[in-house]
Protein backbone atom coordinates (compact mmCIF):
# COMPACT_ATOMS: atom_id res chain seq x y z
CA UNK A 1 0.00 0.00 0.00
CA UNK A 2 1.36 3.33 -1.06
CA UNK A 3 2.24 5.66 2.34
CA UNK A 4 -0.42 8.69 1.02
CA UNK A 5 -3.16 6.12 0.99
CA UNK A 6 -5.47 5.07 4.55
CA UNK A 7 -7.15 2.75 5.17
CA UNK A 8 -10.73 2.96 6.32
CA UNK A 9 -10.30 3.24 9.94
CA UNK A 10 -7.69 6.16 8.89
CA UNK A 11 -9.98 8.17 6.45
CA UNK A 12 -12.98 7.64 9.08
CA UNK A 13 -10.76 8.71 12.21
CA UNK A 14 -9.41 11.34 10.12
CA UNK A 15 -13.14 12.45 8.73
CA UNK A 16 -15.39 12.34 11.33
CA UNK A 17 -17.70 9.59 9.07
CA UNK A 18 -18.06 6.10 10.23
CA UNK A 19 -16.24 3.32 8.13
CA UNK A 20 -19.88 2.08 8.20
CA UNK A 21 -21.34 5.43 6.21
CA UNK A 22 -17.99 5.50 4.13
CA UNK A 23 -19.16 2.30 3.00
CA UNK A 24 -22.63 3.33 2.57
CA UNK A 25 -21.95 6.06 0.84
CA UNK A 26 -19.35 4.12 -1.79
CA UNK A 27 -22.23 1.76 -2.37
CA UNK A 28 -24.61 4.88 -3.25
CA UNK A 29 -21.90 6.31 -5.56
CA UNK A 30 -22.14 9.82 -3.74
CA UNK A 31 -17.84 8.87 -3.24
CA UNK A 32 -15.92 6.69 -5.75
CA UNK A 33 -15.24 3.63 -4.98
CA UNK A 34 -11.94 3.04 -3.29
CA UNK A 35 -8.56 1.43 -4.22
CA UNK A 36 -7.86 -1.54 -3.06
CA UNK A 37 -4.99 -3.52 -1.91
CA UNK A 38 -3.82 -6.89 -3.40
CA UNK A 39 -5.67 -8.45 -0.13
CA UNK A 40 -8.46 -6.16 -1.13
CA UNK A 41 -8.75 -3.81 2.00
CA UNK A 42 -9.75 -0.02 0.71
CA UNK A 43 -7.70 2.18 0.87
CA UNK A 44 -8.37 6.22 0.80
CA UNK A 45 -6.07 9.46 -0.31
CA UNK A 46 -6.16 12.99 1.36
CA UNK A 47 -8.65 14.13 -1.11
CA UNK A 48 -11.10 11.16 -0.51
CA UNK A 49 -10.94 12.32 3.48
CA UNK A 50 -11.84 15.81 2.09
CA UNK A 51 -14.71 15.29 0.41
CA UNK A 52 -15.92 12.88 3.28
CA UNK A 53 -15.75 16.36 5.67
CA UNK A 54 -17.21 18.09 2.65
CA UNK A 55 -20.32 15.52 3.04
CA UNK A 56 -20.12 15.61 7.23
CA UNK A 57 -20.44 19.22 7.10
CA UNK A 58 -23.50 19.28 4.90
CA UNK A 59 -25.19 16.62 7.03
CA UNK A 60 -24.71 18.58 9.42
CA UNK A 61 -26.25 21.51 8.44
CA UNK A 62 -29.38 18.72 7.32
CA UNK A 63 -28.66 18.98 3.67
CA UNK A 64 -30.75 15.52 2.50
CA UNK A 65 -28.53 13.02 0.32
CA UNK A 66 -29.74 14.72 -2.76
CA UNK A 67 -28.62 18.11 -2.00
CA UNK A 68 -25.58 16.85 -1.08
CA UNK A 69 -24.47 15.42 -4.26
CA UNK A 70 -26.21 18.32 -6.26
CA UNK A 71 -23.86 20.31 -3.52
CA UNK A 72 -20.85 17.99 -4.39
CA UNK A 73 -21.35 18.64 -8.07
CA UNK A 74 -21.22 22.51 -7.93
CA UNK A 75 -18.40 22.23 -5.23
CA UNK A 76 -16.17 20.06 -7.84
CA UNK A 77 -17.37 22.26 -11.45
CA UNK A 78 -14.84 25.41 -10.60
CA UNK A 79 -17.19 27.16 -13.47
CA UNK A 80 -19.89 27.08 -11.46
CA UNK A 81 -21.92 30.48 -10.77
CA UNK A 82 -22.03 30.66 -6.78
CA UNK A 83 -25.85 31.73 -7.77
CA UNK A 84 -26.82 27.81 -8.07
CA UNK A 85 -25.05 27.31 -4.48
CA UNK A 86 -26.96 29.89 -3.28
CA UNK A 87 -30.60 28.52 -4.18
CA UNK A 88 -29.71 25.48 -3.04
CA UNK A 89 -29.32 27.04 0.27
CA UNK A 90 -31.85 29.48 0.32
CA UNK A 91 -34.59 25.95 -0.49
CA UNK A 92 -33.12 24.56 2.28
CA UNK A 93 -33.67 27.23 4.73
CA UNK A 94 -36.75 26.75 3.68
CA UNK A 95 -37.34 23.14 4.25
CA UNK A 96 -35.57 24.34 7.64
CA UNK A 97 -38.22 26.98 8.51
CA UNK A 98 -41.34 24.80 7.76
CA UNK A 99 -39.42 21.79 9.97
CA UNK A 100 -39.07 24.56 12.86
CA UNK A 101 -42.75 25.69 12.17
CA UNK A 102 -43.57 21.98 12.83
CA UNK A 103 -41.64 21.13 15.47
CA UNK A 104 -43.15 24.28 17.33
CA UNK A 105 -46.38 23.34 16.59
CA UNK A 106 -45.76 19.94 18.27
CA UNK A 107 -44.28 21.18 21.57
CA UNK A 108 -47.33 23.54 21.33
CA UNK A 109 -49.78 20.46 21.42
CA UNK A 110 -47.73 18.44 24.19
CA UNK A 111 -47.05 21.31 26.30
CA UNK A 112 -51.25 21.81 25.97
CA UNK A 113 -51.65 18.02 26.79
CA UNK A 114 -49.06 17.67 29.65
CA UNK A 115 -50.67 20.94 31.21
CA UNK A 116 -53.96 19.07 31.22
CA UNK A 117 -52.84 16.42 32.15
CA UNK A 118 -53.03 15.97 36.51
CA UNK A 119 -49.83 13.61 36.80
CA UNK A 120 -51.41 11.43 39.67
CA UNK A 121 -52.66 8.41 40.68
CA UNK A 122 -55.85 8.72 38.82
CA UNK A 123 -56.32 6.83 35.27
CA UNK A 124 -57.16 10.02 32.99
CA UNK A 125 -54.93 11.21 31.14
CA UNK A 126 -55.57 14.08 28.57
CA UNK A 127 -51.90 12.92 26.83
CA UNK A 128 -53.17 9.79 26.04
CA UNK A 129 -56.77 11.04 24.89
CA UNK A 130 -55.10 13.17 22.89
CA UNK A 131 -52.82 10.53 21.25
CA UNK A 132 -55.82 8.49 20.80
CA UNK A 133 -58.10 10.99 19.34
CA UNK A 134 -55.14 12.24 17.07
CA UNK A 135 -54.48 8.71 15.28
CA UNK A 136 -58.27 8.25 15.05
CA UNK A 137 -58.53 11.82 13.37
CA UNK A 138 -55.82 10.60 11.00
CA UNK A 139 -57.60 7.40 10.13
CA UNK A 140 -61.33 9.23 10.10
CA UNK A 141 -62.50 7.71 12.78
CA UNK A 142 -64.07 10.95 14.39
CA UNK A 143 -64.53 14.35 13.20
CA UNK A 144 -62.85 17.74 14.19
CA UNK A 145 -65.86 18.62 15.87
CA UNK A 146 -65.85 15.97 18.42
CA UNK A 147 -61.93 16.72 19.46
CA UNK A 148 -62.96 20.34 20.19
CA UNK A 149 -65.57 19.17 22.32
CA UNK A 150 -63.25 17.61 24.44
CA UNK A 151 -60.99 20.78 25.18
Amino acid sequence: MQTDRMTIGGAAEASGVSAKMIRHYEETGLIPAAIRTDAGYRTYSERDVHLLRFIRQGRVLGFSMKQITALIGLWLDQSRPSSKVKQLAREHLRELDTKISELQAMKSTLERLANNCHGDSRPACPILDGLAQGIMQEHGLIHQKNLNQGN
